[in-house]
């Protein structure tokens, strides 16, 4: 039996069943692989319990739903287009937010049945896929990939899970008294909510921080929360010079793929799950894949955090009116995350003002097969 048929009939083995590890499970169940995808806790997005979060989809001119697609992945889970809405700055001044075309889709995130993870999971045990809960991964010694999650807290979203009679719809806030350079938003879609200050910084305040946003939005849009559930949520933004860890692919948060300006991953990390599929596949170098398809966006999503970062409350009032009222707003955020001379040029300063708070230890295991590396990623700093 040669090299070749032996690795085609060895399981890959997957650490971790978020977007990005389904993701990756799904494209090598297409090609025939067998898939062995090992998840820590009991059920398939444990972390989120019924969390919305907005799926961006102004990145590309193509539709991301179209683009899953395309991919061979599920579009089999609720997704509100999210068009028009309402942004506030620290001054409590109202903008309009206008779009021809969704700018996010807002779905929901946990075990649910109508949630991402969930859709994600039905489609890759349909192609038989082996999905193993309550399973963590000691040793991984043959073909595999590591999509374990965030290692460090570089940005916090923190409120409530709420039921309501509210309509549908999005509401944000840029006011640093209530989330440090960043956001504050929430989100309703049929009779549910979740309101949250997604800070980048004050993480120990992150109670006031909650509070204050709540009371902003009861005075700005009527909230109203009927049995209100805590939860928080982290991510990580950082762009590797290398995304192995020793022969395996990181993908997803594990590997810091996120948007450093907003911290929308969710398309990034499901992006990454298919390179890191198709590197196996096609025996091809998962970095140069990667590095072409994604860091483009992610070094200009470090510009952009870093220039929004300077704003202040003083600053949010004029980014606000000076972004939504172009005309075509999905393609106006599409630019800003396009490569360009200004961008490459502030990208030095950039990286010197952004710091991911995750500091890696090196692995200098030769030929390394340790699973510690999703406690401590053996990826090398840019």
């Amino acid at each position: 039996m040669t090299e070749t048929k032996i690795n085609q009939e060895t399981p890959v083995e997957i650490a971790g069943a978020g977007p990005a590890g389904l993701a990756a499970a799904i494209t090598l169940a297409h090609a025939g692989r067998q898939v062995i995808v090992h998840e820590a806790h009991k059920r398939v997005g444990h972390r989120f319990g019924g969390d919305f979060q907005g799926l961006e989809n102004w990145t590309t001119q193509n539709d991301v739903l179209n683009e899953f697609k395309a991919l061979g992945l599920t579009t089999d889970f609720t997704a509100m287009p999210g068009c028009n809405g309402t942004a506030f700055d620290s001054a409590r001044k109202s903008y309009e937010i206008k779009s021809d075309e969704p700018l996010f889709y807002l779905i929901e995130r946990g075990p649910g049945p109508d949630t991402l993870d969930s859709a994600l999971l039905k489609q890759a045990q349909s192609l038989g896929v082996e999905v193993r809960f309550n399973s963590r991964l000691r040793q991984m010694a043959g073909e595999g990939i590591l999509a374990a999650g965030p290692r460090a807290a570089d940005a916090i979203a923190v409120g409530y899970h709420f039921e309501t009679d509210m309509t549908d719809g999005y509401w944000v806030i840029c006011d640093d008294d209530l989330a440090p350079q960043g956001y504050a938003y929430l989100l309703v879609m049929k009779g549910r909510g979740t309101v949250k200050s997604c800070m980048f910084s004050s993480f120990k305040q992150e109670k006031c921080y909650v509070q204050r946003t709540v009371e902003a939005f009861q005075e700005l849009v009527g909230l109203e929360m009927k049995n209100p559930r805590p939860h928080g949520g982290s991510g990580n933004f950082r762009i590797p010079r290398s995304a192995y860890s020793g022969p395996h692919p990181l993908v997803g948060e594990q590997a810091g793929f996120q948007d450093t300006l907003w911290g929308f991953g969710m398309r990034l990390a499901i992006s990454s799950g298919v390179l890191a599929a198709r590197s196996l596949l096609n025996d091809e170098n998962y970095d140069m894949l990667w590095q072409h398809e994604l860091r483009p966006q992610m070094e200009t999503s470090i510009v952009n955090r870093s220039l929004f970062s300077l704003l202040g409350n003083r600053g949010y009032g004029w980014f606000l009116g000076n972004q939504l009222a172009r005309p075509d707003l999905r393609a106006s955020l599409r630019r800003q995350y396009q490569p360009s001379l200004i961008k490459r040029l502030l990208g030095p300063w950039a990286r010197h003002r952004y710091s991911s708070r995750r500091k890696d230890i090196t692995c200098d295991h030769i030929d390394c097969y340790c699973v510690w590396c999703r406690e401590e990623c053996c990826v090398h700093e840019q």
